[in-house]
């Protein structure tokens, strides 16, 4: 544990880098624990060098801190998937790059993945507000450019981003909780779910949502035969 020393008066102005300096510390005890018990307002006064009643100044309590946190953990996932998405001209193959980097994302920070989907008070937070202008937006923005190409209807994009997100996360939440399971090298059962996600939910446009299993046989024959 870091040692505690006396913080010296911040000079005026400095509220702002109190709180991040106080989001960044709880992030750390989140990290080296991995779980939000050890996040008592008292541990992230002591990491910091203030006394409790500074941290109130800036959240009103656990809850609203952990909130600030978990707003912090989709701001850099956002900057993630920008950075997957860089220099990538095909939005098949971005959305493939965007889910898996969610992936990688997750698996490389569990503690704060983990907390960050906690269950949340009912209605809008600041964190859903967070996620929504950055990383959701990102990935609407490439599905509707594949919706653009033809790949889904255009009134399909926001299911076709929530079925990409839930892939995403399933298979992200089950490599953190089952890591001895073969998920292959370097992502390569999380790249398959993905392809298959995207590819899937094309052909299900193409066949129809509420075609019978003996027509998906046939329309499977078909193109196998059309390849020959």
């Amino acid at each position: 544990m870091r040692s505690t020393a006396k913080r010296t008066r911040s000079p005026r102005g400095s509220g702002e880098l109190l709180a991040e300096e106080i989001i960044e510390a709880a992030s750390e005890l989140l990290v080296e624990h991995g779980d939000d018990a050890a996040v008592s307002i008292r541990a992230v006064a002591s990491r910091v060098g203030v006394t409790p009643p500074s941290i109130y100044l800036h959240f009103g309590d656990k809850d609203e801190l952990l909130d600030a946190v978990c707003a912090r953990y989709f701001e850099q996932l956002d900057g993630e998937l920008a950075a997957a998405a860089a220099g990538v001209d095909d939005p098949l193959e971005r959305a493939l790059q965007q889910g898996l980097a969610y992936v990688r994302f997750a698996i490389a920070t569990p503690a704060l993945y983990r907390i960050a989907f906690r269950q949340h008070a009912p209605g809008p937070s600041k964190v859903d507000q967070v996620l929504s202008a950055s990383a959701f937006t990102r990935i609407s923005a490439t599905v509707t450019e594949l919706a653009g190409e033809g790949f889904y209807p255009e009134s399909d994009v926001g299911e076709v981003v929530l079925e990409l997100w839930a892939a995403a996360h399933g298979v992200a939440s089950l490599m953190l909780a089952k890591p001895d399971l073969a998920w292959g090298d370097d992502l390569r059962l999380a790249e398959t779910l993905l392809r298959a996600v995207c590819l899937g939910r094309t052909a299900l446009g193409m066949l129809g949502v509420d075609t019978e299993p003996d027509e998906v046989r046939a329309w499977l024959r078909d193109q196998r035969h059309a390849g020959r």
